[in-house]
């Protein structure tokens, strides 16, 4: 039923409620006019975009990027809807990672495995990962629900072999409604949690809830989103995707998809490697030794 727009009635990025992400009045119809999936592309390296690159250099387009003004954005100016930033925010914050999440009730009577693309690694030491969801508390979706109730969870990551699978568990079904049925995906026991890990995933996380944050609109005092923290405590990772130290997973196995805006996900194949530079010794330049100087009002 229609609620008012903003944010609080966006319940994450995965949602479909009253925002239209789907830009096509017949999907299938544009789909059909693009290239087929090429399922041979591997995972591969490049050159930076410029090699020779020196200390002091800026950037790499020749100065083209600083003929451009920018638009200067009031996120709370007067008649600017919240989903507008919202549009703005997750087509510009890309790509990003997508945390499919395993959940299931105290009773263990109903699970729930859903996308979000608010979610990332913050530590290792102790692994910590959080998971952004639209909406507070009382408007929370199923897999906050069972999260809060529970404190436990699994985070796989998606890959390409199973992409539609994943992005059909984003369906708005109702309550009690089963996302693995749906979508034909395969639960696999966990260890030390109770919800079940994705059996497609080559990488998977049990992860207990270690607290939450709600969010407030300051425009209009609505509770609009909750932040969970949550540790991970044990790693799954397929064996042909794992090296001998245990220590790298091989992106050309995992392959793993992330968000864009709208609709889109994106693919991870093409890499460009650049070492970190160490003051010390770049010190032993002399260029750099000059550059090396005091920040100035007009750098």
């Amino acid at each position: 039923m229609p609620q008012e727009e903003p944010p609080h009635q966006m319940l994450d990025a995965e949602s479909h409620g009253t925002l239209k992400r789907n830009p096509h009045p017949d999907f299938k119809k544009v789909e059909s006019t693009r290239p087929s999936f090429d399922h041979a592309r591997q995972f591969h390296f490049t050159k930076t975009p410029l090699p020779d690159w020196q200390p002091g250099g800026g950037a790499s387009d020749g100065g083209a990027c600083l003929q451009h003004e920018h638009v200067e954005i009031d996120p709370y100016a007067e008649g600017r809807p919240a989903v507008f930033n919202y549009k703005l925010l997750i087509s510009g914050i890309i790509p990003r990672p997508i945390g499919f999440v395993s959940t299931r009730n105290r009773e263990g009577s109903s699970t729930n495995l859903a996308p979000f693309s608010y979610t990332n690694v913050v530590n290792h030491d102790p692994p910590v990962f959080i998971i952004g969801y639209a909406g507070g508390f009382e408007n929370a979706k199923d897999s906050l629900k069972n999260l809060v109730s529970t404190g436990e969870c699994t985070i796989n990551i998606i890959s390409e072999h199973y992409l539609e699978a994943a992005n059909y568990c984003a369906i708005n079904a109702p309550y009690g409604t089963s996302e693995w049925a749906m979508s034909g995906l395969t639960p696999t026991p966990s260890t030390n949690v109770k919800p079940d890990c994705v059996k497609e995933a080559v990488f998977s996380i049990e992860g207990k809830l270690m607290e939450t944050k709600e969010f407030t609109s300051p425009a209009t005092g609505k509770k609009t989103g909750v932040v969970a923290i949550i540790e991970g405590v044990r790693f799954h990772v397929r064996e042909d995707a794992l090296n001998d130290e245990q220590n790298l997973i091989d992106p050309n196995i995992l392959r793993p998809m992330s968000r864009l805006g709208g609709i889109t996900y994106a693919r991870t194949l093409d890499a460009i490697e650049i070492p970190r530079p160490d003051f010390a010794e770049q010190m032993k330049s002399e260029e750099v030794q000059r550059l090396a100087q005091p920040r100035k009002h007009e750098q």
